[in-house]
């Protein structure tokens, strides 16, 4: 007879019912008892049959893994970083899944070893060896020490990516402020994203440096130093065009981005090919002109 005794009555109730959806339906479940005043899932009789032990541990893994991963994670940010808003802990947790889900490779190569998985099954392995009695919180402080310590690293680079984001945001609200009471001084301005950024007045004649740095509203650089790109963001916010075309060839580039977040509807990303039909109604346009 073996049991598992457990921290909490939820706990045994987590991993009780989370095990009898691993079992098959024709398995006699009432070998597999949850005492809940005593916080204890029990296993009656000799352990259980290799393919029914197979299943406790994948179940059991499961629980550590996906089920409990979620309470360490918030109990992490809650008793290590003190963040108690369910709020603000909901979007860390997802920026900790988007690294645990590979969609932030930027991220994960801060992280020294995330593949803890062959460890903890050697835990479980061991623990469910003989017909025995553990408890769970015992397991996870002194078995699963590596992997909380993995979690913990999931946390602390959660965290930081939390606050650049929340100070992104708030660098696109002020120049959003700053654009909003400001007279447009163009209609339309185009774009262009290569090795370099140029800029292109509605007839499609370039802007030169010189020129854009003349129109560079001097308090953006005096008021926001730190955060106001000269090249790119000031002139722009200083034109403050009534609608910007943005040619390029990767439209999730950053600067990309964080133009489309501050210009929002004024914004229209165009295809960095689409440039050459534009320039050749410029040329064509601008000749008529000149011959009129």
């Amino acid at each position: 007879m073996a049991e598992i005794i457990f921290q909490s009555k939820l706990d045994a109730q987590k991993f009780y019912y989370h095990l009898l959806e691993y079992l098959p339906n024709n398995y006699d479940k009432e070998t597999i008892l949850l005492i809940e005043d005593q916080h204890i899932v029990k296993f009656l009789g000799s352990f259980l049959s290799i393919e029914i032990s197979t299943m406790v541990k994948n179940a059991f893994y499961e629980f550590i893994t996906n089920i409990k991963r979620d309470d360490w994670f918030r109990e992490i940010l809650k008793n290590r970083y003190f963040y108690e808003d369910l709020e603000v802990q909901q979007q860390i947790m997802e920026i900790i899944y988007s690294i645990i889900e590979g969609q932030r490779e930027d991220l994960i190569v801060f992280l020294k070893d995330s593949n803890e998985e062959p460890n903890i099954k050697a835990a479980i392995e061991y623990i469910f060896q003989d017909d025995i009695s553990f408890s769970f919180d015992s397991f996870h402080k002194f078995r699963l020490r590596p992997y909380l310590q993995l979690l913990e690293g999931y946390v602390e680079i959660a965290i930081d990516e939390y606050k650049m984001e929340q100070e992104y945001q708030m660098f696109v609200q002020m120049l959003r402020d700053f654009l909003l009471n400001r007279e447009p001084k163009m209609d339309v301005l185009h774009l262009l994203f290569d090795e370099e950024i140029t800029f292109y007045n509605d007839q499609f004649v370039e802007m030169k440096r010189a020129e854009l740095i003349r129109l560079i509203d001097r308090k953006l650089l005096v008021n926001h130093p730190v955060y106001v790109d000269s090249a790119s963001i000031a002139p722009l916010l200083s034109l403050a065009p009534t609608t910007i075309f943005l040619y390029t060839k990767d439209p999730e580039e950053p600067l990309v981005r964080t133009i489309k977040n501050i210009f929002e509807e004024r914004v229209t990303v165009k295809s960095f090919a689409s440039i050459r039909e534009v320039k050749k109604w410029a040329a064509d346009n601008n000749s008529s002109e000149h011959h009129a």
